[in-house]
């Protein structure tokens, strides 16, 4: 077909498919000889599913895979450092680039490079030359580098997404349509291809004054009209820049190359040629589905490793199904429930998830439970799916027809949920556990695949199923809400119907036992098993009973704190009127901003796009030094912080049936290991205001029975003595002294009986400042002192202990040689930051410095409440709430010293025998009727 009007021409980004297959999937090596293949699988998957989609009217009549070829192009010739910021290639990816292109030529496809010049290039040249012929483009690929090319019968296809991109969706992303892309990518720059552009100038600003200008070229031929002083000045002084910048981003649609439109005519593969291929990379599933869609029989590809590895056991990934809704089942009746409950118990482990009516497990209702014995193989129960009704709000909709009665299929489940010989493996297990223990069942032993992925990959990416699943399934889950829907027509998991029920369902089990069998070797194999197994598994258990428990909460207490705070704020608002000069909204941003710059005229004034004043608490905390206002707005604020988070909000939380708050914790929220909790956040009850601290006096304990707090004394300090290995440190801790104290007499030279409360609080705030990488800036903000001398306090600071800021050199480089931190105990903490430029570089390098110790105290912590229950079993005692490096409990009265003794043991023998510190850990005790008390 010569190429014309009625063509089709589609463009895949051949980079942007290698990487996503690289990154997105886990290593895979052929087994005949190690060579790395698993970026090659992931590619050749991507255009098996991209040539077999039904594009409609966008179907391709004309296809090419186009590549880079070499790392020099016209544009090194322009800008010697031009993408002289880009990592060396991966040493396991560098063999497979030259495989993909064999992959492609097996697909039948065109595979084009032309020296000198980027894939860009070519793709931006072989898309003019499409639109000359007359016939439509189609780039695969969600480069923004490729959006200047979108207009008049051109879009890009993000195929990850799914999603078409045309001039609207570059306008969302750019703020301009494509042909002011390259004016806005002279101004912003790209660190990734290190394209200067304008200092200080970024993509929205950029867009912002484009629109206003019309153009680059007539924006800095203008430039001195500019009324915004620090922007008119770097136009002006970085216009040869700028232009240099744009002639490196824009793409060169002259590109020469040796081959015509019509070279790249889709033709179907032969299937000797393509299936020869896949056998030499003894991809055997992907020859299977491939020969399928060929209609003609599967290579025979010889085994060369274990047969349990090509049957699927854990770590392969390889040989699993493609995921097909279509092939899972519904259980309807108890005789097919026993012969799944057989299955799992033959083969010793099955996956398990639950279906509820909401997200909060003391009060969601069972709706069905689906189960998954091999990928591809899972099944879902109904136990509880309704009619959906006529919408009145009193209609419970009557129970659909052929589903197990929940009494019977419980009762068939609890054997095998509760035996020890059987693996349960679940996604997020602690609430599953949760909803079934409610049901009379005690699920274990079991895996948690969450739980897996933190321990691996802690720091990198979020843990959640859909995510998991898309980087390293590469599949995308059914999402919840094309199940139940959302806003108004939103319904409970009850409501769907059983067929949908169980596609979306059952799903969920097929990606959490395809995530198990890839990630339980990989424990090992990054040697994080321990972690997994002593610190992250086995406090599952521990949170969900102290989930269940709650604590008591007293609604008048709260109530009668919520009308005092009204009273405080009356009295505050009095008093920043006063001090204004006149009355104005204090909630009010724009207003207080008006107040302070323009009437009061102090200096700070920034204001954001929407005209008004930035008032945010880093604003008011500096104008604190010099001013009241401020500083009383900031009080008005943090008691309406107050009100409205807790003592108004904890009302609503508190159970109807228990009368007591049962927040829900995260395990795996926090990169560095410490807990999360919510609905509601306990871990943020303020404790530095007296205000805050009275919050706590709303918790209760039952009558008969006190709260008791043990609390670990400046943890985070005594770990940090030990790692940075500073003896007067270590010495002051094993001596017991004050250690705010001796840091004061250290820095500032003032004996010990002379010590003041303001000189102690300076120092205490130093400590604790050091361990989060905290500047002079920031702590000039916290004493609400001159920036010079906190800078003075912290420079003391690191000279009196030197071996402080070695350890933070030492760890910032381990971060940038490994891309990962580690705790005491072994939790790696993945650094992805580590390298970056501009502002996110100091913070990358502080919470690289912090992590290690935060992280082992939240390693200690958790070591303690794994040890809890056993060693206070027996006692007239439960564990409630974990904050930081608190533990609250709940006992009677004639327990209360048995209990401080059993607890206080536990928590300072922590870290053995794993970690000797050479410095003890200290819990101090406190016991009363409610927590303020008790703290």
């Amino acid at each position: 077909m010569s190429f014309g009007k009625g063509c089709n021409l589609h463009l895949i980004d051949g980079s942007a498919f290698i990487f996503r297959a690289f990154h997105a999937l886990p290593p895979l090596t052929r087994k005949s000889d190690g060579l790395p293949v698993g970026a090659v699988q992931g590619f050749c998957d991507m255009l098996r599913r991209y040539v077999g989609t039904d594009h409609g009217d966008f179907a391709p009549t004309h296809l090419a895979v186009i590549f880079d070829k070499g790392s020099h192009t016209f544009r090194n010739d322009l800008y010697d450092l031009y993408k002289a910021n880009r990592d060396e290639m991966p040493e396991d990816l560098r063999p497979q680039i030259p495989l993909t292109r064999r992959a492609t030529e097996a697909f039948n496809i065109a595979c084009k490079e032309v020296e000198g010049f980027e894939a860009d290039d070519i793709i931006a040249t072989l898309a003019r030359q499409a639109r000359e012929a007359g016939g439509e483009v189609t780039i695969v690929s969600s480069d923004k580098d490729l959006m200047q090319l979108v207009g008049d019968g051109v879009v890009m296809f993000d195929a990850m997404k799914n999603r078409r991109i045309d001039r609207d969706g570059v306008f969302e992303k750019f703020g301009v349509y494509p042909e002011r892309v390259v004016d806005v990518q002279a101004l912003a720059g790209d660190s990734v291809d290190n394209v200067p552009g304008a200092p200080g100038i970024g993509v929205k600003t950029a867009a912002l004054l484009l629109n206003e200008f019309g153009s680059l070229d007539e924006l800095l031929d203008r430039a001195g009209e500019i009324k915004q002083p620090k922007r008119r000045e770097t136009l002006i002084a970085y216009r040869d820049q700028i232009e240099l910048s744009k002639r490196l981003v824009l793409l060169d649609d002259r590109t020469p190359l040796d081959f015509t439109l019509d070279d790249l005519e889709i033709r179907d593969p032969d299937p000797d040629t393509l299936l020869g291929f896949l056998a030499e990379m003894e991809f055997r599933s992907l020859s299977r589905r491939i020969a399928e869609t060929l209609g003609t029989e599967a290579p025979t590809i010889p085994e060369t490793a274990p047969a349990a590895a090509a049957a699927g056991a854990p770590g392969s990934t390889e040989d699993a199904p493609p995921f097909d809704g279509t092939a899972y089942a519904c259980i309807r009746d108890l005789a097919t429930l026993e012969r799944w409950i057989a299955e799992a118990r033959d083969q010793g482990f099955v996956a398990l998830d639950t279906e509820t009516t909401g997200l909060n497990e003391m009060t969601a209702e069972l709706v069905g439970v689906s189960l998954a014995t091999a990928p591809g193989r899972a099944a879902y129960l109904p136990l509880a799916h309704r009619a959906a009704g006529d919408g009145d709000l009193f209609d419970d909709g009557a129970l659909l027809p052929d589903q197990v009665a929940r009494e019977d299929a419980l009762a068939a489940l609890k054997p095998l949920l509760e035996d020890r010989s059987v693996l349960k493996i679940g996604q997020n297990m602690k609430y599953d556990a949760k909803i079934l223990a409610r049901c009379g069942i005690d699920v274990a032993p079991f895996d948690d695949t969450m739980l897996m992925s933190y321990a691996l990959h802690g720091g990198e990416h979020g843990h959640g199923m859909d995510t998991l699943s898309e980087r390293y399934l590469a599949h995308r889950p059914i999402p919840i809400k094309e199940v139940i829907g959302s806003g108004k027509t939103q319904v409970t998991f009850d409501r769907v119907p059983i067929d949908a029920a169980t596609t979306y369902a059952a799903e969920d089990a097929d990606v959490t036992l395809r995530l198990w069998r890839l990630f339980r070797p990989q424990l090992h194999r990054a040697q994080v098993t321990r972690v997994y197994e002593t610190m992250e598994r086995p406090l599952v258990p521990v949170l969900a009973d102290m989930e269940r428990a709650g604590i008591k909460v007293d609604r008048d207490t709260l109530s009668r704190m919520s009308n005092a705070f009204s009273q405080k704020m009356a009295a505050l608002e009095a008093e920043i009127h006063a001090l204004a000069g006149e009355t104005f909204n204090v909630g009010s941003p724009k207003q207080l901003g008006e107040i302070l710059f323009d009437r009061m005229g102090l200096d700070g004034g920034k204001k954001g796009k929407t005209g008004a004043y930035a008032t945010g608490a880093d604003i008011l905390e500096d104008l604190a030094t010099e001013h009241e206002l401020p500083a009383r707005v900031l009080d008005w604020r943090q008691i309406s912080k107050l009100k409205s988070t807790y003592t108004d909000a904890l009302q609503e939380h508190i159970n109807r049936e228990t009368g007591r708050v049962h927040t829900c914790y995260s395990i795996a929220g926090a990169n560095t290991g410490r807990l999360a909790s919510t609905e509601p956040n306990l871990q943020n009850i303020p404790v530095r205001t007296e205000e805050g601290r009275r919050i706590r006096e709303a918790f209760v304990a039952e009558p008969g029975r006190v709260l008791v707090s043990l609390d670990y004394s400046q943890i985070e300090l005594r770990i940090l003595a030990h790692v940075a290995g500073i003896e007067t440190l270590k010495q002051a801790f094993r001596d017991g002294q004050d250690i705010h104290a001796m840091t004061a007499s250290e820095m500032f030279g003032v004996p010990m009986a002379e010590m003041t409360p303001e000189i102690r609080r300076q120092a205490k705030a130093i400590n604790f400042g050091v361990i989060y990488g905290i500047s002079g800036f920031g702590l000039a903000r916290n004493l609400r002192i001159p920036r010079g001398d906190a800078q003075g306090f912290i420079d003391r600071y690191f000279e009196r202990f030197p071996g402080i800021r070695d350890y933070m050199d030492a760890t910032v480089a381990f971060a940038k040689a490994h891309g990962r931190v580690e705790t005491l105990f072994g939790r790696r903490i993945h650094t992805p930051e580590i390298d970056a430029k501009g502002p996110r570089a100091g913070f990358a390098r502080r919470a690289a410095i912090n992590a290690p110790i935060q992280g082992s105290a939240a390693d200690i912590i958790r070591r303690a409440m794994v040890r809890m229950p056993p060693a206070i079993d027996g006692m007239p005692a439960r564990m409630l709430l974990q904050v930081h490096d608190e533990l609250l409990f709940e006992v009677a009265e004639d327990a209360v010293d048995a209990l401080v003794a059993t607890a206080r043991e536990v928590m300072e023998g922590a870290a053995d025998p794993v970690v000797r510190l050479d410095v003890p850990l200290v819990v101090e005790a406190g016991a009363g009727p409610n927590w303020a008390a008790a703290h």
